[in-house]
């Protein structure tokens, strides 16, 4: 349609509501206020309101939202499950308690749902009370619609009320696969492994067709409860569809299942017939089949490696299985998955790292015996290279307030003379839109190298100060030295 340079009118932008590409998410939001449809037409600014939450862009989302004349209930509801998407819990809370001060009507099923997924992320306590109003408005409301009361359920079992997820699932008069699968895997997370395969046995009576989430959630309390027999009839139904065997999850499961029982041959049978083994499944093997779980020095020399190669997209994967091993304040650990998040672009993960190691610091602060613990690979203090790898992440994401605080944390434990440190901050500065804070750092290093001229040069051009780009490049000739 561009290409032929015909006009889009407001039914050609909601086709778009699926897309997860920041870019061109980016590219169609700018189409539709350049053609004037941003705030004009609702269909299409609910439309964009899906897609900055789909894409991370909540500023996006807002801005959008903020512009909409006459919101409705349709309109509320996509701008709250744009930030329960991106798991911003109190503002969608905040968003949902402005929805009821406005005049409309009632919130709907599909507001329900986005409430609870809030509710249960704020704590068991404050939470569950919470929850437990949110339960009592629906039944007032008579909604026992399957996804209301399927969120109902997972908002409990989240929030451990185990027993409460459960009656709400005996009062549900309509039951799907989704219901039936929140349950067992409840019962599972739990520790309540007869439960699961109570249910699980009920489901089949039921009738209700079995997916590979249902597998997943079952074959834990097989292993657990050593039913060696039950895991092999799961096991058997898996071979008689033949597509739920390819998925990784599934072979890790039966991996796991088969050498808790004892019956290693049989796990490593499952293992080979797998194509396309993720990290999950060779986990699972690994630590079965030897016996052993891999230590700090082995996640510390194999993570280095799945940085520099295609593997890496399976970082969270890789994180996951670190933290499982309670290896997530370890050093190098902590600095390979940074470095790998920003070699992959994703800066909002380094930054959340970042998070994670002010955390690991102040713990360390409180500890009797810290001064020894450091010195083990315990306890983390960013130091100079640390810093230097998060600031261009600050950068991305023009997080200028972060790289701010990265910046005064350099000077109060003496890193900003590191001319690493002091090259990354005039970059990062640059970058944020905040030339003369560049300069002024670059001003106060008291040594400078090439890298660092060169990212002074690099932000006068980028700000479009050719004549500030050509002085300092002719004092680098004139200097020599670069210092």
């Amino acid at each position: 349609m561009t290409v032929s340079e015909a006009r889009p009118d407001r039914f050609a932008f909601p086709a778009a509501a699926g897309l997860r590409d920041l870019e061109t998410g980016e590219q169609i939001h700018a189409a539709a206020v350049k053609f004037g449809y941003g705030s004009s037409s609702v269909t299409v600014a609910y439309t964009l309101v899906n897609l900055c939450g789909k894409c991370g862009r909540i500023g996006g989302a807002r801005n959008v939202f903020d512009r909409i004349t006459e919101r409705d209930q349709v309109s509320w509801n996509s701008y709250i499950a744009a930030l329960c998407r991106i798991e911003i819990w109190e503002q969608a809370l905040e968003a949902f308690r402005a929805m009821q001060m406005e005049d409309m009507e009632s919130p709907s099923s599909f507001t329900l749902v986005s409430v609870s997924l809030a509710y249960s992320n704020l704590g068991v306590i404050h939470g569950f009370r919470l929850g437990k109003q949110l339960h009592g408005y629906s039944l007032r409301m008579g909604d026992q619609k399957t996804f209301t009361n399927n969120a109902l359920m997972a908002m409990y079992a989240k929030l451990g009320r185990i027993d409460d997820s459960r009656a709400v699932f005996e009062s549900s008069l309509d039951r799907d696969i989704v219901s039936w699968n929140t349950m067992i895997s409840s019962f599972s997370q739990s520790d309540r492994f007869s439960e699961a395969l109570d249910f699980f046995r009920l489901m089949v009576l039921e009738g209700v067709e079995i997916d590979s989430v249902t597998i997943a959630s079952v074959l834990p309390a097989c292993s657990h409860l050593e039913r060696l027999d039950f895991g092999k009839e799961i096991h058997a139904y898996v071979l008689r569809n033949n597509g739920l065997i390819e998925n990784s999850f599934m072979g890790s499961a039966l991996v796991d299942m088969y050498c808790n029982c004892r019956d290693v041959e049989s796990g490593r049978r499952v293992f080979d017939r797998i194509s396309g083994r993720r990290i999950e499944l060779w986990n699972a093997m690994i630590s079965k089949v030897a016996g052993l779980l891999p230590n700090t020095t082995t996640m510390a020399s194999v993570m280095p490696a799945c940085v520099q190669c295609e593997a890496f997209s399976s970082k969270e994967s890789i994180h996951g299985y670190a933290v499982k091993l309670g290896f997530e304040e370890n050093r190098n650990i902590i600095d390979t998955m940074v470095t790998g998040n920003i070699l992959s672009g994703c800066h909002s993960n380094a930054l959340v790292l970042l998070h994670e190691i002010q955390r690991v610091e102040n713990n360390k602060t409180r500890r009797k015996n810290h001064d020894n613990e450091d010195e083990n690979g315990g306890f983390y203090k960013p130091n100079s290279i640390t810093l230097m790898t998060f600031l261009p992440g600050c950068a991305a994401l023009a997080a200028l307030s972060k790289g701010k605080e990265i910046h005064a944390y350099t000077i109060r434990n003496a890193l900003a003379s590191d001319v690493t440190v002091g090259s990354a901050l005039v970059d990062m500065y640059a970058k944020s839109g905040c030339l003369n804070l560049s300069r002024r750092v670059f001003d106060e290093m008291p040594n400078r190298n090439a890298i660092t001229w060169n990212a002074l040069i690099m932000a006068y051009g980028m700000h479009g100060k050719r004549g500030g780009s050509f002085r300092s490049f002719r004092t680098i000739q004139k200097d020599g030295s670069r210092n």
